[in-house]
This record gives structure tokens, C-alpha cells and sequence, in this order.
């Protein structure tokens, strides 16, 4: 069974499965790096810039029905209110290793 979900994906496509497969592709370009960068805002203790990296991959992150938004919620609020400090590096490690998995079984189900 799959880590993500492209119920989303599909429905916006409408069965054009060219676009599913930039989709799929701008994913995987994109969202690693961010999630490394996040990473590093954090363990910088950049509260707004982790925020703007979690913030920016939010949209992405629901497309692919990937359930991460407590995770994103908790940067969030670290950044916009200065709560949960204590919990951000570990959301931030089950949002690169959920984004990990992913990305592995999309490479894999599109052979890219």
C-alpha cells in the first residue's frame, strides 16, 4: 500500500496522464530540497524561515494526500506564536521521513 494518495492528483488531471506525470516529477524535484532546507532553518532555530519552507510545501503535501499537516501546524505555530519549540525538530523528522518514503515509492510505481 502506498504512503500517499493521488485521488487529489487524478481528480485535477482528469485522466491526463502526461500531467499526473509532471506532477509526480515537479514533486520530487522540488519538495527534498525543501524539506532539507527546512531542516536547516530549524537546527538554525530560524523560526520564520522554517516557516516560509513548511508553509510553501503545505499545498503539495495535501495534494498527495500525505498526512502531515499536525507537523506543519506545529512549525507554524513555532514561527507565528513562538509555541511548541520543543517539538519542532520532531516534527520536522517525521515530515523528512514520510517526504523520503514517498519520494522513493513514487520513483518506483513511475520508474523515474
Amino acid at each position: 500500500m502506498s504512503s500517499y494518495d493521488l485521488k487529489d492528483v487524478e481528480e485535477m488531471a482528469d485522466g491526463d496522464q502526461d500531467f499526473i506525470l509532471v506532477v509526480v516529477k515537479t514533486f520530487l524535484e522540488e519538495i527534498p530540497p525543501d524539506v532539507t532546507a527546512m531542516n536547516e532553518a530549524i537546527d538554525s532555530d530560524n523560526a520564520k524561515l522554517a516557516y516560509s519552507y513548511a508553509h510553501k510545501m503545505k499545498p503539495n503535501l495535501k495534494l498527495f494526500g500525505l498526512e502531515l499537516m499536525p507537523q506543519i501546524t506545529i512549525i507554524e505555530q513555532w514561527s507565528k506564536q513562538g509555541k511548541n519549540k520543543a517539538e519542532v525538530p520532531g516534527a520536522g523528522k517525521v515530515i523528512t521521513g514520510k517526504v523520503e518514503q514517498v519520494c522513493d515509492e513514487l520513483k518506483e510505481d513511475f520508474n523515474l
